[in-house]
């Protein structure tokens, strides 16, 4: 298996690691910061460097096993299995991407007792849709969204049982995608205070330590998608 710094360490930008194996579907490392593509969020991107050689990681994705593949740009060359490399995020991607899948927790937060249906986090735009008939306004969710961002809420997590999580199936709000069982445990995150929390719910992603790091955030756009399924956008300054 991959260790996945990222986990424990999601502000950590590089590490030390030993590859695996490396072929044409990917470089396997033994540990890793980067993310692995899932639940909505993209992969990292960023590059792989050894004594003689460097390699531009164009994707993240899950290999099999627990492990993470690291998908090489074009043309790039590969490490030898065994060779010490210098693992690299292409920081600035990563931490907007961070950034954007908190704005979409506070979101959620504001839609609440509607399903989430589906949902991608961009770097640019992210979105969700909600099974609703009707949403909020977007300049009251942009109004609501931004000082929620603003009042620097902490961002924690911690670990449920599979048990814990089917005693307490409200705390899942995602439709189309169901968090990972079988393993024994479930990550929680909490925005705000545990005991009377923003949002709380299972999710696997990367996010930011405080709200106050998102800054402004405008819903761009609102979407009729079917009968009950309504798609909000929104985006980010900065």
């Amino acid at each position: 298996m991959t260790e996945l710094l990222f986990r424990e360490t999601p502000y950590a930008r590089d590490c030390a690691a030993r590859v695996l194996a490396a072929g044409p579907e990917g470089v396997v490392l033994d540990r890793t910061v980067f993310y692995a593509q899932g639940g909505g969020q993209p992969g990292d991107v960023g590059r792989l460097a050894w004594a003689g050689g460097t390699m531009a990681v164009a994707n993240a994705v899950k290999g099999p096993e627990g492990t993470v593949l690291h998908l090489p740009a074009e043309g790039a060359d590969l490490p030898a299995p065994g060779t010490e490399v210098t693992v690299a995020l292409d920081w600035g991607r990563r931490h907007r991407l961070m950034r954007m899948h908190t704005s979409l927790h506070l979101l959620c937060s504001l839609i609440p007792g509607a399903g989430v249906t589906g949902g991608q986090i961009g770097v640019e735009r992210s979105r969700l849709d909600f099974d609703l008939a009707e949403p909020p306004t977007k300049e009251w969710l942009s109004e609501r969204l931004t000082a929620l961002a603003a009042a620097d809420h902490a961002v924690s997590e911690r670990w449920i049982s599979d048990a814990e999580l089917e005693a307490n199936p409200s705390l899942v709000r995602t439709l189309s995608v169901q968090p990972p069982r079988g393993s024994g445990r479930v990550r929680l995150v909490c925005i705000g205070d545990p005991a009377a929390p923003v949002d709380l719910q299972p999710c696997g992603g990367t996010h930011v330590a405080r709200t106050g790091e998102i800054g402004p955030v405008t819903v761009s756009k609102l979407e009729n998608k079917g009968r009950q399924n309504r798609r909000v956008y929104l985006t980010l300054e900065g």
